[in-house]
């Protein structure tokens, strides 16, 4: 049975000589491979400073901590996505305020972001889910008229662009994911990327358990504040390294499947494309995932998989789960979320990957056709 999966990392045999180099070195934790890998990011995104961490959830988390944010605060988050973007601001001891998203796109609603916040919101966490830009000049507009913290959950968006200006220097702070999922993985791992030097400097140093950074590390190992291991290894960064080199190729090779998927669905009844991309021209989704939304979608879902097509659910909707929803007095649900729900509901990622080609989009999109 033909066997197409949902995604298939990036593996060169470049990139296995790169791992196997870092292994031949004997230097395994985390040391100038993975500085490298940080330096060559920093400069794709075309931001000051990014640092390499385990994943995008301890990304986020130093992030929070950072801004200081603890008990007492209250930061905002949508409930279409991970629960990591929401689970983090517990592990903090702040409280996360969970409100809907919108249908069109599966972003944050930013009338319910506007309609919660209060003098406790010391920080707001958008998901720019899927690769999709977000709408930062009402970000920026909420940020300033209320002196809240923009935190951008960016697992999905490495290379997403919006009015010429890359992911990643838009918020306050942006945490990127290099799972496995991503099209540029370490296989677990993440990016926080920022251009503010203080927030830069704090997070570096609380991932090196609190040791001193910059020029105050030259006069040898300090500890400065209370600090922890989040430290990215060599091992992993030869991966991720190995990607970044061709990371414009593997773009651009992503928006050439997804404009051949739009051009396959063209106008079938029974499959609508979700609002993925900004009017403005110089706008660009990174398309981590090709997101459609069906009806009766977890019938079609088991069925592509009997066919050999390994399809998925778009993302969770967080109030259906009992993390979130147990009255927890560090969690609270806005509202009927029913908008959350819908995506939940009706969103199927289809295959998206490098090697993908044009005849198993058409085997792909037959067999959606044809069950829908």
């Amino acid at each position: 049975m033909r066997k197409i999966p949902l995604i298939k990392p990036y593996i060169t045999a470049e990139i296995k000589q790169r791992v196997s180099d870092v292994l031949d070195s004997g230097y395994l934790t985390e040391g100038p491979v993975t500085k490298e890998l940080e330096k060559k990011i920093a400069a794709y995104l075309e931001c000051k400073y990014a640092i390499a961490v385990t994943s995008a959830t301890t990304g986020l988390e130093i992030a929070l901590r950072a801004l200081g944010i603890g008990p007492g605060d209250e930061v905002i988050v949508p409930d279409y996505t991970y629960p990591a973007t929401a689970s983090v601001v517990p592990i903090v001891g702040a409280k996360a305020i969970i409100v809907d998203v919108n249908r069109e796109d599966m972003l944050i609603n930013y009338q319910q972001i506007e309609a919660n916040i209060t003098d406790k919101t010391k920080a707001i966490i958008p998901v720019s889910l899927f690769g999709a830009p977000l709408d930062y000049e009402e970000l920026d507009r909420l940020k300033k008229k209320y002196g809240v913290a923009i935190i951008e959950d960016a697992a999905c968006s490495i290379g997403a662009v919006y009015q010429n200006k890359k992911v990643g220097n838009h918020a306050d702070i942006t945490v990127f994911s290099l799972h496995p999922r991503k099209f540029i993985t370490t296989g677990e791992g993440g990016i926080v990327a920022t251009n503010n030097s203080e927030l830069a400097n704090w997070m570096d140093s609380y991932k090196h358990f609190g040791m001193a950074t910059g020029e105050a590390a030259r006069e040898g190992i300090k500890f400065e504040i209370i600090g922890t291991n989040y430290k990215l290894t060599n091992i992993q960064a030869a991966i991720g390294l190995g990607q970044m080199n061709h990371i414009d190729d593997l773009l651009q090779r992503r928006i050439e499947l997804a404009n051949n998927y739009k051009r396959l669905i063209g106008s079938t009844t029974g499959i609508l494309l979700p609002q993925i991309l900004k009017k403005q021209p110089d706008t660009q989704h990174s398309f981590q995932s090709y997101v459609v939304y069906i009806e009766d979608r977890d019938r079609i879902m088991h069925s592509m998989r009997e066919v050999g097509i390994e399809v998925q659910i778009g993302s969770y909707s967080l109030h259906m789960h009992n993390a979130f929803n147990n009255n927890d007095e560090s969690i609270e649900l806005v509202g009927s979320m029913s908008n959350s729900r819908w995506c939940y509901d009706h969103a199927l990622a289809l295959p998206l990957y490098h090697d993908l080609t044009f005849e198993d989009q058409e085997y792909i999109i037959n067999s959606l056709q044809a069950l829908i």
